[in-house]
């Protein structure tokens, strides 16, 4: 019996070719990237590009939920007016959206 599953078995073959085995890996590195990589660099691109854009007179809202306006625009810091009273100085990038744009 044994003989016979030895016959049967090809003992030639050792699983293929290296090239069979790459393209699958490929094709999982391919769709990988365009579903999870390549929107996530377009969202942080587009975010980016929001945040230069900031203007004084800006209404915004922030990561943290606050409703705002941009009273004031430095390098890397924002100075948002809450209210009469009260200003928050803001890194650039905890800005979440631009509600109402101010040209």
């Amino acid at each position: 019996m044994l003989y016979l599953t030895f016959l049967l078995s090809n003992p030639g073959s050792e699983g293929g070719s290296p090239w069979a085995m790459l393209v699958p890996m490929l094709l999982i590195f391919v769709i990988f990237y365009f579903l999870l990589i390549r929107p996530q660099q377009k969202k942080q691109k587009d975010h980016q590009q929001m945040v230069q854009t900031l203007h004084r007179g800006d209404k915004i809202v922030t990561n943290g939920g606050l409703y705002g306006t941009v009273f004031d625009v430095k390098e890397h810091v924002i100075v948002l007016k809450l209210t009469d009273d009260v200003k928050v100085e803001l890194v650039k990038s905890a800005v979440a959206t631009i509600i109402d744009k101010k040209e």
